[in-house]
């Protein structure tokens, strides 16, 4: 159960870091593979906010979010906006390119080592419970917040105007601005969002994955697995990916360590054949 509950904790923060490029890839179709980087600078925005500033923790984190999602702007507006109709290996050199840009700013500015994290007292240790089960407190945070993330992007996607709006958007952009819809403004919007959930997402992983220049490379692929397996665009389906692969990567780990991470690209592999849309992609929906 332990091993199940961290599996748990581990999928949801792999879900708060990938699904805003669940967002960008599936909802305004754009290869974004720089998405580690942004979730890069949450982390870096994170320990300097903590550790220079003397920022708490809770209070840093819509702090990282406003952070990583201004950043999202402004290179939406100056850079990505002009690849929206780009093709998709254009898109992916570009990305790529960032992230490299990305890797050697932070290695100029905060040197090659990890970066340290100090989480509160009130979310460090454990909680035991009866049968053995030792339950993380801040793993318990991740789950908590992960599962409260989910439900209110699903509802927002699906529930409210301005999802009704990217969703016309993407699909006819042409038809959406003769229907009044501003397409130019809900897609930063958009993206704005993407960038703020990664960069939360890389400022809650700081003490479960480590931070250092390496980190947007090191994880995109962790990603990308996430929003294929669940199904581009679908929040549920990113959840659900995300909750499965992370307990598969910490019971392979745990019980077969000498295979390492070979467990979660197997699972990939044996979902995608299966169900090469992903779970709950739109051809899975229909």
């Amino acid at each position: 159960m332990t091993v199940v509950f961290d599996g748990v904790a581990y999928g949801l923060l792999l879900f708060l870091i990938s699904v805003g490029l669940s967002v960008t890839l599936g909802l305004m179709n754009f290869v974004n593979l720089a998405h580690g980087a942004f979730a890069m600078l949450g982390g870096y925005v994170c320990v300097l906010l903590l550790d220079r500033f003397g920022v708490p923790f809770l209070a840093a984190l819509p702090l990282v979010a406003l952070a990583s999602a201004l950043v999202g702007v402004l290179l939406e507006r100056t850079l990505y906006r002009r690849l929206y109709g780009a093709s998709h290996l254009d898109q992916v050199l570009f990305s790529i390119g960032l992230v490299f840009v990305a890797m050697s700013t932070a290695h100029f500015f905060f040197g090659a080592q990890q970066q340290p994290l100090q989480l509160p007292e009130m979310l460090s240790g454990q909680f035991h419970l009866p049968g053995g089960l030792d339950v993380g407190v801040y793993r318990l945070f991740l789950i908590v917040v992960g599962l409260i993330l989910a439900f209110a992007l699903q509802w927002m996607i699906a529930g409210t105007q301005f999802g009704a709006k990217l969703r016309a958007s993407v699909d006819n952009p042409r038809a959406a601005r003769g229907l009044g819809i501003d397409v130019d403004r809900v897609f930063v919007l958009t993206f704005a969002l993407g960038s703020g959930l990664a960069g939360l997402g890389g400022a809650l992983g700081v003490d479960m994955l480590g931070l250092d220049p390496g980190f947007a490379l090191k994880y995109i692929v962790y990603f990308l697995i996430v929003v294929a397996v669940g199904g581009s665009g679908n929040i549920k389906g990113s959840l659900v990916a995300s909750l499965i692969l992370g307990v598969c990567d910490v019971a392979g780990k745990y019980y077969i360590p000498q295979v390492g991470a070979f467990v979660i690209y197997a699972v990939m592999v044996a979902m995608l054949i299966f169900r090469p849309q992903g779970l709950f992609g739109r051809t899975a929906a229909k």
